[in-house]
């Protein structure tokens, strides 16, 4: 998966950076930052990264999965 086909799956999960990053374990002020990160290529995409963006294109949603309020 590269940076940009991270940032076209966020997108068409209609997620944002904040809600896209404790869904990949990025937990805390930082992790909006670190998925930013990945999306421009500054930072490595894990392949356990890229198995949860797979499983969530296929329609798999945990129960934290962020709801619109």
């Amino acid at each position: 998966m590269t940076p940009a086909d991270l940032k076209e799956a966020r997108l068409t999960l209609g997620l944002t950076l904040t809600q896209l990053a404790p869904l990949l374990g990025y937990y805390g002020n930082n992790g909006p930052r670190l998925v930013r990160r990945m999306e421009s290529g500054d930072r490595t995409i894990r392949p356990p990264q890229v198995l949860l963006m797979r499983a969530y294109l296929s329609g798999y949603r945990p129960d934290d999965w962020p709801t619109e309020e």
